[in-house]
């Protein structure tokens, strides 16, 4: 049975080109990796990062471990899918892979 909230993240992912649930928010990050994912998100073109507090809401919390099957934020999607948290991006970035990405995402 998927979670009662599941729909409410697909609603915020496809919404959004890149969108990042965190600690804190982009503008206020609450600890080091949610900052550093914003960052490199930034750096790689991505303008304003929308962004969900998941401090703030622990169902929300729990329905985006269920949905994404990855167990930490921040949890980074772009172009509706789901790519991974800090390392992940900051390794994509670091690569040349996310830029691309985020600027395909962006056209949509």
């Amino acid at each position: 049975m998927s979670h009662p909230l599941r729909t409410e993240i697909e609603k915020l992912v496809q919404a959004h080109p890149v969108y990042i649930f965190m600690k804190g928010t982009p503008d206020f990050p609450m600890c080091g990796f949610s900052a550093r994912a914003v960052q490199v998100l930034k750096a790689a073109g991505a303008g304003k990062v929308e962004g969900f507090d998941v401090l703030s809401d622990d169902p929300m919390w729990d329905a985006l471990e269920d949905y994404s099957q990855w167990p930490t934020v921040p949890q980074i999607f772009i172009g509706g899918k789901f790519v991974g948290g800090c390392d992940i991006v900051s390794e994509m970035h670091e690569r040349g892979e996310l830029q691309p990405m985020v600027v395909e995402a962006l056209k949509k």
